[in-house]
């Protein structure tokens, strides 16, 4: 594969979707520089220009699930519709989640937060979570507070319970829209109570 030439400023937004993948596929310890590079097209110092460390590109894979994600949802939500916001959230995560295999990078993550960087990326990409979907469930009629807190929280669990049972083949697709959509569904009718 012909090596382009990168320059940090601007190349990150290319470069890192191809490192997200890579660290997704292969976990942290077991994605090189080389074969990150190999990926990108681009040679190691290319990489280590625009990242100074390996750890520096897995932050900023975390980061980007988080970014990834979110951008999703605020599409979603500008394009408007009859259902509540966090309706339409849900609808949406209880058939896309985990699609893109991003949650892999959370996972390899989590093998890893005896480093102190890794565990506060990974705090900062779930407190983005939360404080999104507190957020959207904060529309008419919903409780504020405690119970919107816990409610989100409860989301964020179905939904890494649900890359779990996606990883070890415990459901099947049908499956896992059915507990995301039902039990999902529950926690907002509970928080507008």
């Amino acid at each position: 594969m012909p090596r382009a030439t990168v320059q940090p400023k601007g190349h990150r937004d290319r470069l890192l979707p191809v490192v997200a993948a890579a660290f997704a596929e292969l976990g942290y310890r077991r994605a090189t520089t080389a074969e990150l590079a190999r990926r990108c097209g681009v040679r190691e110092n290319v990489l280590y220009r625009v990242w100074p460390s390996k750890k520096d590109m897995f932050l900023a894979a975390i980061d980007y699930v988080s970014e990834s994600s979110l951008d999703i949802w605020l599409k979603l939500l500008a394009k408007g519709g009859k259902e509540p916001p966090a309706q339409r959230v849900l609808e949406y995560e209880a058939v896309h989640h985990g699609e893109s295999g991003l949650y892999r990078i959370v996972f390899a993550g989590l093998s890893e937060t005896d480093d102190p960087q890794i565990r506060e990326a990974l705090r900062r990409m779930y407190g983005r979570f939360h404080r999104f979907i507190v957020e959207q469930l904060g529309g008419p009629g919903a409780k504020a507070g405690a119970d919107s807190n816990m409610a989100a929280w409860a989301l964020v669990g179905v939904g890494t319970v649900s890359n779990i049972s996606r990883e070890l083949g415990l459901m099947d697709d049908r499956q896992r829209q059915s507990l995301f959509r039902g039990v999902g569904q529950l926690l907002l009718e509970t928080n507008r109570k």
